[in-house]
């Protein structure tokens, strides 16, 4: 069939296609060029200057589309880079419905017509790089909708499993499933929806773990076809009420809804409270002629299952697959998965093309999928076409759809056989598969549950095919178990909660640490410096001595508490109200253990309460980040893992010099280097005294309450520990929890003190904020000016000796050895408890009246 010969359907029956729309990925910045306004849902940009016909357009159908494919020049590289990179090479710019699908026929009392795909891969044999680059086109679409946000892919089974793991793949998604209709002993069904009008309604979903599936990320829904938006809503919504997500993305490879149809989505959608975006490649309308049940009903009985004089060859080939690499998304394929895959991949390839040599050298292939094991033999089929053999790609499938050996029809030859697998009494299909004037071999890959005796009785696949006169090659794939991938996917961590670890309630914070309670850190503040300044140490390798205040001490924390609880409190509800304008109300709030973690569980605590808004849902989890170590890409493949990475916020209680900004940037542009998911590098503090980033509660260096003690403010968690004798690979940086300081713990003192100052100063919030926003936020790094400009004056070899502002200074005190203190007053309130630890040290107080923050501590240098 041509691009100018009109599908048999139209002119017989009367079935028209109408096109709508083509679309193509496209930047923002390529939109404003072309004149385009970018639209805001990021839903895919109409391709400019398509006609609803074109007679430049390519109708890419069965052997036709193969003769595109073949007039174009095979990529060069590794096979991998040949599947995919080659695929652009074989497909028009733009596409047209009628060069998406071609009009079928089916006997259904529902729906009498079909839609056959050009570039699916199922019915019609297809260049496997027009199938690779359709999905990729998608996925740029739906890359667009997504940004940079990380999200999980579903496939619609059968039709859509392999589409679906092109989609993922090409946008480098952390986990694709696809649903499943098979019953696995051995695995787990996790939940499952209906779909109205498919031949075979259930829809299993079964991965391995359920966790690498159940989270709050976006989930992408990727199907061959939307044609009313019915079956997709109520896979939305069944998936809604098991595991509400906040986003959804629905993509197909043709929308056929009406506008009354899309009408009744955005209804839906809006019931849900979610967001759901759609893309395609087109959208189109079709229009049916009335009778047409009644009229395909009393069609001839179609001819299926051709016999030839002589009939074809049977072998076998028992290809070799690791137990613990998915075959596919039927029980998910998480993106540590990919390597393993392409190298399997390229194995059997290379036992599947020695027997093909062997056996038929010289002559064309088809590769046959078996109903929803897709991709592998789609990869496979794109493998040896990039060794040189002429390949097409199918499927069997579960569906009757009616066979017509007339020009413009799509599906010429059909053969029905005995299902191998589950119920063998079931019937199955497989359409076309031939290549004109040429003997294809045909390829037929199928997994353990379906090489079964039925395969190749009387009336089986192997029977039917070659009986037609064709030579069958059936590969059998060993497959993962389930069990396997399962047990190779459950080493994550657990998160860590209050009473068991940390004295804040559970719901207050989850430590993504290792409890490291009965191993011995401690060491002698006096050793523990020497050793970390001749640099045979990191100071993160080890603890200080907890400090344990006197009664003086105490009274004073107590009254500073008490003074100044409703400035922390206002500053808290400030940076969190501007975390809400700015980052939206799905935040997950990740703070910086431990110094983050009272102001993230004070934030946590604002947006739930319900004062002055509406309550929010909002996750808190503290995690390690380390001075010249980085941040813990442990918690951070966590958090991606459980999160939208771009959701996460990470909080910090103060600005020192800014060490901890530029530390943080470093640390997540590096794990974004190394393969992981990119999150959101901006910090957020309670306080910028060093100015150093755009997002706080306030600016002044003042005493926060938190700063005055260690663990007995803090949950009675320790400073986080990296040392390599504790903390393996796949493991949290670590800490301990001081369980015997239960009776001078404080940590849940301060936080009441705090939130019972709500109330107060709820209606100073919405000024406070307005006034941050109105105000040049930009960081201008005086701090570190600061800082640098005492270091020289003082003789100090590095900026890592000046420790700049209360809570900085306070550090010095408590945890490393001191040389002087210096503040700007002597007698300022902010930095009375540092003067009553500086005496008890017998460290020296200095006034420094220019200085740039209200103190300042210097360690002293012992090497001096």
């Amino acid at each position: 069939m041509s691009a100018v010969e009109t599908p048999w359907a139209t002119v017989n029956l009367g079935i028209e296609l109408h096109h709508g729309e083509s679309f193509a990925a496209r930047s923002a910045e390529d939109a404003s060029r072309a004149g385009v306004a970018v639209v805001e849902s990021g839903v895919g940009l109409p391709a400019a200057g398509i006609a609803a016909k074109s007679a430049d357009n390519v109708a890419l159908v069965g052997a036709d589309a193969a003769q595109v494919a073949s007039a174009a020049p095979c990529a060069e590289g590794t096979p991998e880079a040949a599947a995919f990179a080659s695929a652009e090479d074989v497909l028009p710019p733009e596409f047209s419905i009628d060069a998406l699908v071609v009009p079928g026929l089916r006997r259904n009392p529902r729906r009498a017509h079909l839609l056959v795909s050009t570039v699916l891969g199922k019915h019609l044999p297809t260049d496997p790089r027009i199938v690779i680059g359709a999905g990729n086109r998608l996925g740029d679409l739906v890359r667009e909708v997504l940004g940079e946000r990380e999200a999980v892919v579903l496939g619609f089974a059968e039709t859509a499993t392999g589409l679906g793991h092109c989609v993922s793949a090409r946008i480098d998604a952390g986990c694709y499933l696809h649903s499943t209709r098979r019953h696995e002993p051995r695995a787990t069904t996790l939940t499952g929806f209906e779909e109205g009008h498919s031949h075979a309604t259930s829809h299993l979903l079964q991965p391995a773990p359920a966790a690498i599936f159940a989270n709050d990320l976006p989930l992408v829904l990727v199907d061959d076809e939307i044609s009313t938006g019915d079956t997709a809503i109520d896979a939305v919504r069944a998936l809604h009420t098991f595991a509400p997500r906040s986003h959804y993305v629905l993509a197909s490879l043709v929308d056929m809804r009406t506008p009354a149809d899309r009408i009744k989505f955005e209804a839906a959608a809006a019931e849900l409270g979610a967001r759901i975006d759609t893309v395609c490649l087109a959208s189109g309308r079709v229009d049916l002629p009335s009778g047409l049940i009644d009229t395909v009903t009393s069609l001839p009985d179609p001819q299926l299952n051709p016999v030839a004089a002589q009939p074809g060859l049977y072998g076998r080939i028992e290809l070799t697959w690791p137990a613990d690499v998915p075959e596919g998304g039927r029980h998910g394929t998480l993106r540590s998965d990919n390597a393993a895959f392409d190298i399997a991949l390229k194995s059997i390839a290379v036992e599947v093309n020695a027997r093909l040599e062997a056996e038929f050298a010289g002559r064309p292939v088809i590769v046959i999928g078996h109903e929803e094991l897709m991709y592998l033999p789609l990869r496979l089929a794109a493998d040896l076409a990039d060794a040189g053999t002429p390949t097409r790609f199918q499927t069997t499938t579960r569906s009757p759809a009616y066979v017509l050996d007339e020009p413009g029809y799509p599906l010429r030859r059909g053969f029905r056989f005995t299902a191998p697998e589950l119920d063998p009494t079931a019937q199955r299909y497989v359409y076309n598969a031939q290549w004109p004037d040429a003997d294809p071999v045909l390829l037929v890959v199928i997994d353990p549950p379906a090489d079964t005796p039925e395969l190749v009785a009387p009336g089986g696949l192997v029977d039917v095919l070659t009986a037609s006169g064709a030579d069958v090659l059936i590969a059998v794939l060993p497959g993962a178990d389930p069990r396997a991938l399962h047990a190779g996917r459950t080493f994550e961590p657990v998160a860590l909660h209050g009473p068991e670890f940390g004295s804040y309630a559970p719901e207050d914070v989850s430590w993504l640490l290792k409890d490291l309670s009965e191993a011995d850190l401690e060491a002698d503040v006096a050793e523990r410096e020497q050793r970390i300044q001749a640099g045979v140490a990191h100071y993160a390798e080890s603890l200080p001595v907890e400090f344990q205040p006197d009664a003086e001490y105490r009274e004073l924390f107590d009254r500073v508490l008490a003074e100044s609880a409703e400035r922390l409190a206002l500053a808290v509800a400030t940076v969190a109200e501007l975390v809400v304008a700015e980052r939206g109300e799905n935040v997950v709030l990740v703070s910086l253990a431990r110094a983050g973690t009272p102001v993230g569980v004070l934030m946590r605590r604002w947006l739930t309460s319900g004062i002055g808004r509406a309550p929010l849902t909002v996750p808190h989890y503290a995690v390690s980040i380390v001075r010249d170590r980085g941040i813990d890409a442990v918690a951070l493949d966590y958090l991606a893992h459980h999160h939208d990475p771009s959701s996460i916020v990470f909080v910090d209680g103060w600005t020192g010099k800014g060490a901890i900004t530029h530390e943080l940037t470093a640390a997540l542009d590096a794990y974004h280097a190394a393969g992981g998911a990119r999150f959101n590098d901006e910090l957020v503090v309670l306080a910028d005294p060093a100015n150093c980033v755009r997002t706080y509660g306030t600016r002044d260096d003042f005493l926060i309450a938190s700063a005055c003690l260690n663990s007995t403010v803090s949950g009675l968690v320790s400073r986080t520990v990296l040392n390599e004798t504790y903390i393996g690979p796949g493991e949290f940086h670590g800490a301990k929890f001081y369980r015997d300081l239960i009776d001078s713990d404080v940590s849940n003192k301060l936080i009441n003190s705090v939130t019972a100052a709500f109330s107060t100063i709820s209606e100073r919030v919405p000024d406070a904020v307005s006034a941050i926003q109105r105000s040049d936020r930009t960081p201008d790094w005086s701090g570190w000016a600061s800082v640098e400009k005492v270091r020289a004056e003082y003789g100090i070899s590095t900026v890592n000796y000046v420790k700049p502002g209360v809570g900085e200074t306070t550090r010095v005190l408590l945890r490393r050895v001191p040389w002087r203190v210096l503040v700007r007053e002597a007698d300022a309130p902010e930095h009375a408890h540092i003067r009553l630890l500086a005496a008890a040290r017998n460290v020296p107080v200095e006034v420094v009246p220019d200085l740039a923050y209200s103190c300042m501590g210097l360690i002293k240098e012992l090497s001096r």
